[in-house]
């Protein structure tokens, strides 16, 4: 697989990731992706996304049930 930004060669590895919404910070230091041995640019595959997205909307429907209003 070659990097899109680069052309550089992508080896799966394990890579941080960080999202700041509605009031709460998520941090997920082990996330498998590809990273590319030449610039470090991150690819995750499918899987990763799907949990990552599925994460954030528990997390946001347990923020919202926090803040809303009685």
């Amino acid at each position: 697989m070659k990097c899109m930004h680069c052309q550089g060669t992508m080896e799966k590895n394990f890579a941080p990731f960080h999202v700041d919404r509605k009031g709460y910070h998520l941090t997920l230091d082990t996330v498998p992706a590809w990273v590319c041995r030449q610039c470090g640019e991150l690819y995750f595959d499918e899987h990763e996304i799907d949990s990552i997205q599925e994460i954030i909307q528990t997390l946001e429907e347990r923020t919202d049930k926090l803040t809303a209003v009685a």
